[in-house]
C-alpha cells in the first residue's frame, strides 16, 4: 500500500532502505515528512485537497515526527490541487511552529506569485521564501542548519 501511496512523489527516500543521513520518516494521507541533514523534508502527495482539519493533522503530525526539535524546512507544494482559507490561514499562523525557516517549492508563476503575496499578507514567524528551484530553496535552507 505504501509503494502505491508513493508514486509521483520526486526524489523520496526508500523507507525501507534508509540511507545513513535519513534521520526520520513519517507519512499520512496528505504528505510525507522526513528528515535529512539536520533539514525537514516536507512533500504534499499528488492532487491532495487541504482543508482546516488536513491543515490541522499535518501540522500536527509534523511536530510530533520531530520531538520537540526545530527544523529548517523544505516544503514541497506541487502536489497540492487545491485548499480553502481556513487552511491557508491555520497553516500561516500555525505551520511554522518547531520551523528555523522554511523554503516553499512551487512550480507555477502563478502559485509563486500568489503565495508571494499570501506570505507578505501573512507575516511568518520564521524567515520563509518562494521557490522553483530545490537547489536554490535547500542553499537558502543551509543558513539555518
Amino acid at each position: 500500500m505504501i509503494t502505491n501511496l508513493r508514486k509521483g512523489i520526486a526524489n523520496l527516500p526508500d523507507p525501507n532502505k534508509r540511507s545513513e543521513t535519513m534521520d526520520e520518516y513519517f507519512e499520512n494521507e496528505f504528505a510525507v515528512f522526513w528528515i535529512s541533514e539536520n533539514i525537514l523534508f516536507f512533500e504534499y502527495k499528488p492532487d491532495v485537497v487541504i482543508n482546516l482539519a488536513a491543515a490541522q493533522r499535518i501540522v500536527a503530525d509534523r511536530i510530533q515526527m520531530q520531538n520537540e526539535k526545530a527544523y529548517p524546512v523544505l516544503c514541497d507544494i506541487r502536489g497540492i490541487s487545491d485548499s480553502d482559507k481556513a487552511a491557508r490561514d491555520y497553516l500561516a499562523q500555525h505551520g511554522s511552529v518547531l520551523t528555523k525557516a522554511v523554503s516553499i517549492l512551487a512550480h507555477q508563476t502563478v502559485s509563486i506569485l500568489m503565495i508571494s503575496f499570501y506570505l507578505k499578507i501573512s507575516k511568518p514567524q520564521v524567515p520563509t521564501k518562494v521557490f522553483s528551484d530545490k537547489p536554490a530553496a535547500l542553499k537558502f535552507l543551509k543558513a539555518f542548519v
